[in-house]
């Protein structure tokens, strides 16, 4: 894409449910506008495509998108995403979980999500802070940044979540920026026509919960450092730890989760059919 797509919005959106309860200025509507625009782009069959949220800001996108959706308990939507996509593997599986919901209580469904590589899209929104319930220290924030629970600063060393996807085993794995629109469009569209785990983290703006504490109070100012923390240089990352962008792993050779338990099942069914003509 060389400019953002025209598209109308409302035939993918449940209207009655706007306003959105989004904080203004949030990177979420951003990020809502532009998986709509990847859809829009890629066609993907409505009745054939689920999009599943889990607890925290990110859970409203499976209210407000016009899709068959889940809202689903905390740190679960690969859980009930995964049960989805077995029990209809052509299905288009899509899940938006928060930096909390899926890297912490939700992070050994991660971890295996990514090991077994199962054909689902995961779309991290990494803003540093658990947004809904009160800015809580997440797995994802910053060393020394202040929370209501970390007041003196957090001690904690933080995940990097694409790192932690490759570990684990995950075929396709990116990072964008909620400050590049048309960057955020490419890697929703990549990762949604990938066939295996797509890890998607977007990192973005909670100016409210961890911006006040930590001197961007306004959206433009916590936008404008997440730009300016990302870098599309590996060295540049590696130098001065700048959040690095793009896609840091493609392979379309691993096997698939669904696609290999099925062939599985044919295989025995054959072989107990056989032993039952002999």
């Amino acid at each position: 894409m060389s400019k953002l797509a025209e598209v109308d919005y409302n035939q993918y959106l449940r209207v009655h449910k706007l306003p959105t309860t989004w904080c203004a200025g949030c990177g979420d509507g951003a990020i809502m506008k532009s998986l709509i625009r990847a859809l829009d782009e890629l066609q993907l069959p409505r009745d054939e495509t689920a999009i599943i949220s889990g607890i925290g800001c990110s859970g409203r996108f499976s209210g407000y998108l016009d899709y068959n959706t889940l809202h689903v308990t905390h740190g679960r939507p690969l859980a009930f995403a995964t049960g989805m996509k077995m029990a209809h593997p052509k299905g288009k599986i899509i899940v938006v979980s928060g930096d909390g919901d899926s890297l912490a209580i939700g992070g050994n469904h991660f971890i295996h999500a990514c090991r077994r590589n199962i054909d689902l899209t995961l779309i991290i929104i990494n803003n540093y802070t658990y947004g809904l319930t009160g800015g809580q220290v997440s797995p994802s924030t910053p060393l020394d940044s202040s929370s209501p629970t970390a007041p003196y600063g957090s001690i904690e060393p933080t995940f990097d979540t694409c790192k932690v996807a490759m570990a684990a085993g995950a075929s396709f794995v990116s990072r964008t920026v909620v400050a590049s629109p048309l960057h955020m469009d490419k890697m929703i569209k990549a990762g949604l026509s990938h066939s295996g785990f797509s890890v998607v983290e977007v990192m973005s703006n909670c100016h409210i919960n961890w911006g006040r504490k930590n001197e961007y109070a306004a959206a433009a100012d916590l936008i404008k450092h997440l730009k300016d923390r990302s870098t599309f240089s590996a060295e540049e990352s590696e130098a001065d730890g700048k959040h690095l962008l793009g896609i840091l792993r493609q392979d379309a050779e691993m096997k698939e989760y669904a696609t290999t338990y099925y062939q599985m099942v044919e295989a025995v069914q054959a072989k107990m059919a056989e032993k039952k003509g002999a």
